[in-house]
Formats: C-alpha cells, structure tokens, sequence
C-alpha cells in the first residue's frame, strides 16, 4: 500500500511536459539507493530517488534476508558503519531486539541471526527511512532504452522515462544492480570473465580445477545414459570446456532467494504449475538415484522463514541460464525471468511429490511452502532475480584480485569503504566432463590459511573514465575486474559504497567540479565523521 501512495505522489508531481529539476537524481531503489539518497539528503541536496518497480531496497527486499555477515567463520561485522548499520539499527527496533544488537556490538560479538530480516520488514523500515528524510521517490519509472540519457559533452544532463517523464539534474548515480544507466549513458563496460592474464590474475576466466559446489555423485548428462549422441539432459550446456584462464563470456547463476514457510497459517502450498515438465528435472532424478541428497531450505530469517541461495547446486541456482541477462532487453529480461521461475517451481513441485525422490525427503521438501505475508503482490513469489553479477563500469582505474590479496597486495590509499568477504563466485556453466555432468567456475575460500585480505573499496573505482562521464558515480557497479566484483558484491559493501557516493557528489556539487576531482582528504574527512568504516578496525 505504502508503495502504491508514493507512485501517487510520485504521479502528481512529475506530471506534465516540464522535467523536475534536482540536484541528485539516483536511478535504482536498491539498498545502496536508498541509503544514496538518505546521505546527499542529509548534506542539504534535493534528490530524487528513481526505480523502475515499485519497491525500495533491492535484494534486501526479494528475499535476501540472511545478510552476509558473521555467517562464515571470519567475523566481518567490523564492516558495516554508517548509514549501513543504522540500517541495520532500525532492523533491530523494528524486531525489539535493540538492547541485545547493541550489546553484540558493544563485546565485538558474533551473532549471525541478529542481522537476519524478513523482506517486508526491511521493506517498511525503507519506506519509513525515506519518508522520514523527505526524499521525493519515482517508483515506476523506467528509463527508456533508447535516448534515455541526455547528455551535453561528459555531462548528463536528464533521464527519460518510458512513462513520458523526465528528470533534469547536476549529479546522477546509478545504484541498479545492472547497469542500465551507465551504459544508457555510453559507458564502458565489462560483462563476463575476463581471462586471468588482463589484470594479473589467478581466479579470472575458466576454472578447469572446479571443486567447490562439484557433485559429490556422478550423473550420465546424456539422455540415453551413456550414448553422447542422444543429446544432453535438460540444464546441461553443449560446449567445450575450454582452457584454464581463458577469457569466457559466462557469469555466475542467478536464482530467486525465496522466503518459504512451515507454518500453516501463513503457509501457501506450492502447487503443482500448469505447464510443469518432468523432463526438466531428470538431472536431479539421475543424482538421487545414485545415492544423492538435496536437502531442503531451512529456516535461516526471523520467525522461522528461509532465503535458499545455492546450499545444494542442484536445488537453486540458474547455472548456465543468465549470462546475456545484465545486457538483454528489458522484454528479454521478462522473458528470463518468467522461465526461471516456472523452472523453480516445477523443481519445488518435483522434490515434494515425484516418486523418484525419496519418501524422507520428499516429506521434507511438502512441509515448505509461500509465505502470505512476503511478497503480496506476486503470489508468494519474489519479484527479481538474485543478480550476481550485472554490467561492471570500466573506469581509468580497476578493482582486481591484486588490491584483495594476501600476499604482496596492492594498496589502497583512496578507501571509502572496508571490502570484507573473498573472492565468490558461484558456477558459470554445467557442463560434460569425463563423460558426466559437470560444474565450472565456482570459487570460494573460506578455509583456514585464506588467500585473501579485507581491501578498502577505492574511491576510483566509483566513477567512470573522466573522457566519458564527469557527473556520475556507481556504487553497485563499480569498475572491477569479474573477480574483485566477487568479494565486493555484498548488500553492505553496495550501502557503504553508496554513502561515499553520495558524499562524494555533494561536494563535488559544492566545489562544482566533476567527481573524478573531488579532494580525496576532505572526502575521507567527511566520512569518518559520518562513521564509515575506511580500514579494518584495531582489535
């Protein structure tokens, strides 16, 4: 309903032929938007807070409640400062878990669960927070994808809408997880692997040593077992492996984080879909004829609810199905996504009801179902895919495995952030592999001799190369390398990013100077003073 208020207002304010003017115009109502828009508001900057849906906060939103931090044996809670963890502050009076949040953090404790939400609760503390600050918000304001952007030299100088509406301002900031508006506005940009030699690299492109998320059980990929001129079973791609380092055009599977439930009054059972096919699942049939067990969801979010990610490989990710989605047309997207939740569907329909999964965990699977108190105006469902990896800018300076290393890292000396989490990256591609089905490109080092290292997020890595653009900075899509993007792309990464964006585009309002010229001390000094986290913390 809140959402549906704000569309009003958002309606009667911009309607007509003249654009509305602001100072900032941020396109994307993801959790780094909103805290974006909530910063520059607070440095006296009129804002105007864009997204082409209807919801505010992105992935915290859709389902991703089971934030990562202190979920891994490394304890990264040191982290998330500022708006960041006032966000995380509100979360915690909305539960009425105040006194027991800020004794955690008073200890310097690690307590997983008293960072978890559900997605309407975070959903309200954002609408609250920008009501609160007064910010104006179009939802249901998409831009179109052609001229979309005006420009005047390295400037922009106005967003266009597929709605007829348009936004005239000083300073733009693009907090989608996508793209879209830097590379409506002729960014350089990078999708994909690079291979490891571009940037120095030892993680970069295809993985011929996959291990992480490998099947632990041998699955035949052919449709008549052991005959490869049958053809492959559905989700298993026809191309060659390739070679180790190589660069590759493929990225991470998305999937959908659903909040399930066992409780029957809130409980909605996932029926079996209309244009269900068994064939979709023959991979998983295959896998637990041989011994194999996918587990289901568990309840990881207050009040007993979940946020599946990938915990089995054969349960939740896409693999092999998004790679041209960061690029694709919005229709083309629709399109995506319409296919990936009918497949999701079908396979929660498959573990609770095929015969060819055992009796346990099929019993298992049945208690689960959509909760009819998240996501209300899809039936139960999340409305967005869990992107992973959308478009990343290329500005004159990158973000590489170099800057997050253990041994010999390169410095960062432009920090406006504290990047706490490796290098993680889910599969890329399903393929055939010595006759079975194979998983490649995953990689995740939590162990106990690490190769990695806490990096400041570069302030550098925030705008774009000055010969292209001079008024716009990103904070979910900085320049990086597809492996650096791995340990950046963390929701609280995205909002500590998106506060020193902010800050930074105030004042480079202020000084009217483009934001690759912003003084880098008066900016550090500013932030400290607004409680961001630029190093690791002394113990």
């Amino acid at each position: 309903m809140k959402s549906l208020v704000l569309f009003f207002v958002a309606c009667a304010i911009t309607s007509g032929a003249t654009p509305l003017e602001t100072d900032l115009c941020i396109y994307g109502g993801t959790s780094a938007g909103v805290i974006a828009a909530v910063q520059a508001s607070k440095m006296g900057k009129k804002v105007v807070l864009v997204e082409a849906g209807q919801h505010l906060g992105g992935m915290s939103v859709e389902g991703l409640g089971g934030t990562d931090i202190d979920n891994q044996p490394f304890r990264n809670s040191p982290a998330v400062g500022g708006l960041a963890l006032e966000f995380y502050r509100r979360v915690s009076a909305a539960y009425g878990r105040t006194a027991a949040f800020e004794a955690m953090l008073a200890a310097k404790g690690k307590d997983t669960k008293l960072w978890r939400f559900e997605p309407h609760l975070a959903e309200a503390v954002w609408e609250a927070w920008v009501k609160e600050a007064g910010i104006t918000v179009l939802p249901r304001h998409r831009l179109k994808e052609t001229n979309g952007v005006a420009k005047d030299g390295t400037r922009i100088t106005a967003l266009h809408f597929e709605n007829g509406e348009a936004v005239k301002a000083k300073m733009f900031i693009d907090s989608t997880y996508e793209g879209d508006l830097l590379a409506f506005a002729g960014l350089s940009f990078a999708v994909g692997r690079e291979g490891n030699a571009k940037y120095g690299e030892t993680n970069n492109g295809i993985r011929t040593d996959t291990t992480h998320k490998q099947h632990d059980k041998p699955i035949d990929p052919y449709r008549t077992p052991g005959d490869p001129k049958s053809g492959l079973i559905f989700g298993v791609q026809d191309s060659p492996l390739g070679e180790h380092g190589a660069a590759d055009d493929s990225i991470q599977g998305y999937c959908f984080r659903l909040c399930l439930t066992k409780d029957a009054k809130n409980r909605i059972p996932i029926e079996k879909p209309a244009n269900y096919d068994a064939a979709n699942y023959e991979m998983q049939r295959r896998y637990l004829a041989a011994g194999g067990v996918i587990s289901p969801p568990h309840a990881a979010v207050p009040n007993g609810k979940t946020d599946p990610g990938t915990w089995h490989s054969l349960a939740s990710n896409f693999t092999g199905w998004n790679h041209l989605y960061p690029i694709a047309n919005y229709a083309e997207r629709e399109t995506m996504l319409r296919e990936s939740r009918d497949y999701i569907h079908g396979l929660y329909w498959f573990m609770a009801h095929d015969d060819a999964v055992p009796a346990t965990q099929r019993q298992a699977w049945a208690a689960w179902g959509l909760c009819k108190d998240e996501f209300t105006d899809n039936g139960g469902w999340p409305r967005a895919f869990y992107v992973r990896n959308g478009r990343r800018m290329i500005g004159d300076f990158v973000l590489t495995e170099a800057h997050l290393r253990k041994a010999n890292p390169e410095p960062v000396n432009d920090s406006v952030g504290l990047i706490w989490w490796p290098p993680d990256f889910h599969s890329a591609r399903c393929l055939v592999k010595d006759g079975r089905v194979w998983n490649e490109g995953a990689v995740f080092n939590v162990s106990k001799e690490p190769d990695w290292i806490p990096c400041g997020i570069p302030y550098r890595c925030l705008v774009p190369k000055a010969a292209e653009c001079t008024n716009l900075l990103s904070p979910t899509c900085p320049s990086s390398s597809y492996v650096a993007y791995g340990a950046y792309r963390i929701e609280f990464t995205f909002m500590a990013a998106a506060q020193s964006a902010a800050t930074a585009a105030a004042m480079a309002l202020d000084a009217g100077t483009s934001v690759q010229n912003v003084d880098y001390p008066k900016l550090r000094e500013r932030l400290i003073m607004d409680e961001q986290v630029l190093e690791v913390p002394a113990k």
